[in-house]
């Protein structure tokens, strides 16, 4: 400790090992230690003492749509990272759309690296893009430091990222299981999706009917054969469907290399609740019934589902219909995603650990990222969130950071206040008040 620059102090810090009081020591950007809460400070040293809030790693949000450039009045590096540090997230890897261009080649992946990089007020990576044309350029992306490729089984509502069908799947999954990469898939199939109902309008129950489970469930399952067939690892994005969980139960135990991801707003909110007209709570797959959100809170619990990020997919205001089949369908969550989280975990009696588990170490994990992110832990990234768990407020669209303050949340009173967020030892944000950026671009290498 004797090299300490910071010490961060309090009586509940969220370590690999449990919750402790604690005493982490800094030097530069790295933790170099995690002492006793009584640790003598070294001269020369920083201390601040918390208290009585909680420290956790800075979360790792491994799916979020920036949309910058090209479709920056959606929203932008400059606006999304300051949403995601005022949530206590420290890292976010940047999907390849809805961005113009998408990131789908090296060069449109250096045109995304130029603009992200003096606006970052986190650290942020980039995932490249699986297209019907683009298997030649999967190699190089990787090789330029993407961290794995999206591709969509059904129309990604954007023209310039389209779909891959099945034997364009088996073509790219061929490709990217050679350099053992990782693809990401948004699953739903178009032949189940066009063959539902399809009334529009208001009404959220004629929504839900049009993106049934079974359309998820169908991808899957193909998505799960490829996946097999070619040794390849796959990762399951924004899992809506409980339907779907014995079938990657299944696979997981026959060897197939396969991760799965859900969101907040399937695990805190139910069609049930959804008012008719308020598409800020349209998103695809659609937020379901409370039993299916019961059944994945429950393979959270027994590890068929890894983890927990947002799908951050704003639009700007006038998107947001009151027709549920035209309006753009995405959830702006990067502010809101802890306390909306820690409200219902600690409702269902889990704790602060089991959030930092799915929502920190295991998106660390799935992006290669957790030998320096995800932890409280010597040679760890000092990122830090320090919460208030046991404070409440209520959701004014107003104050969040994102560019368009259109939120499902409005309204809802939730637990967990982020009182500041730490990026590699520095504070960022504290008590609403932002650094410069500071953000850092990285590289899966």
């Amino acid at each position: 400790m004797s090299e300490a620059e910071l010490v961060l102090r309090s009586t509940r810090v969220v370590t690999p090992d449990g919750t402790r009081a604690a005493s982490v020591a800094v030097t530069g950007e790295k933790i170099t230690a995690v002492l006793p809460h009584d640790a003598p400070v070294p001269a020369g040293a920083r201390l601040e003492d918390v208290g009585d809030h909680v420290v956790l790693p800075g979360l790792v949000d491994t799916h979020v749509h920036v949309n910058d450039p090209g479709r920056t009045e959606w929203e932008g590096f400059w606006t999304a990272t300051r949403a995601a540090a005022a949530g206590g997230i420290t890292t976010l890897v940047d999907m390849p759309l809805n961005s113009i261009p998408p990131t789908t080649t090296v060069d449109h992946l250096r045109t995304k690296r130029a603009v992200a990089a003096d606006k970052a007020h986190i650290d942020v990576g980039f995932w490249g893009g699986a297209l019907p044309d683009n298997v030649k350029d999967l190699r190089p992306l990787h090789e330029a430091g993407v961290f794995g490729f999206k591709a969509f089984l059904s129309p990604s509502g954007v023209d310039e990222f389209p779909h891959l069908d099945q034997e364009q799947l088996a073509r790219s999954l061929a490709e990217i299981a050679a350099f053992d990469g990782l693809l990401i898939v948004h699953a739903e199939d178009p032949h189940h999706l066009a063959a539902a109902p399809q009334q529009g309008g208001p009404r959220y129950s004629h929504f839900l009917a049009s993106r049934p489970r079974d359309a998820e469930d169908t991808a899957i399952a193909a998505l799960l054969a490829q996946a097999k067939r070619f040794d390849a690892r796959v990762h399951v994005l924004h899992l809506s469907s409980s339907d779907a969980l014995p079938l990657i139960a299944e696979a997981r135990a026959d060897g197939v290399r396969v991760t799965v991801e859900t969101c907040p707003h399937y695990l805190t909110l139910t069609a049930e609740e959804v008012p008719d007209g308020a598409s800020e709570f349209k998103c695809c797959p659609p937020i379901r019934e409370a039993a299916n959100q019961d059944l994945l809170w429950q393979a959270l619990a027994d590890g068929t589902v890894d983890c927990v990020v947002t799908d951050h997919s704003p639009s700007t205001a006038d998107l947001k219909t009151d027709d549920f089949a035209t309006a753009w369908g995405g959830i702006a969550g990067l502010q809101l995603s802890l306390p909306a989280m820690w409200t219902a975990a600690r409702a269902r009696g889990l704790g602060l650990e089991d959030v930092v588990r799915w929502m920190s170490a295991r998106t660390a994990r799935l992006v290669g990222l957790d030998a320096r992110k995800g932890a409280v832990a010597p040679g760890h990234d000092a990122d830090f969130a320090v919460l208030a768990p046991d404070e409440t407020f209520t959701v004014d669209p107003d104050a969040l950071q994102h560019r368009n303050r259109v939120t499902a949340y409005a309204g809802k009173t939730l637990y967990g206040v982020v009182k500041s967020t730490w990026l590699r030892g520095t504070r960022i944000v504290a008590d609403g008040a932002f650094t410069e950026p500071k953000g850092q671009l990285l590289d899966r290498a």
